[in-house]
């Protein structure tokens, strides 16, 4: 558990409550995905995030701003696409995907963020889904009209 102040808490609550990727946990679980999340500090220029890199972290800004650009194929200088403000996350396809940083985000100024990496990420959300899933099973073999049913046909 990473210490955040309650203004933290519910900027970060606010960002992953409006999620798909976290529209499966419960209010207990999105809270221990809120303790999870460590803070970063960014500094004016740093590059958070390069294009191209691995990733392993979603990071949602909490004070500061950040810019994208991309090099789009033809170009060699990169294209401004968005500035990132306080509550906004990126960087969420290193949780759902294995592929390379799409664009490259670098610190306007100071920044503070919080990260949460692909193992952290996959350990809640997905232990989650298979008690939710467990759930539903266990409530559906009670179900009279389904109980001859075998696992797999009331899946």
């Amino acid at each position: 558990m990473v210490t955040k102040s309650d203004e933290v808490k519910e900027a970060i609550m606010d960002k992953i409550e409006k999620s798909f990727m976290f529209s499966g946990l419960d209010d207990k679980e999105k809270l221990v995905v809120v303790d999870a999340m460590e803070e970063k500090k960014s500094f004016k220029g740093e590059v958070v995030i390069k294009e191209g890199d691995e990733g392993e972290s979603l990071y949602v800004v909490a004070s500061g701003t950040l810019s994208c650009t991309k090099v789009f194929k033809g170009q060699n200088d990169p294209t401004f696409l968005k500035r990132y403000e306080p509550g906004e996350a990126f960087g969420e396809l290193a949780l759902l995907y294995n592929a390379p940083r799409a664009a490259t985000i670098t610190s306007d100024g100071d920044s503070t963020l919080y990260a949460l990496d692909r193992q952290t990420f996959n350990h809640i959300v997905k232990d989650a889904a298979i008690r939710k899933k467990d759930r539903y099973e266990t409530f559906l073999k009670k179900v009279e009209i389904l109980k001859t049913m075998d696992d797999y046909e009331r899946s």
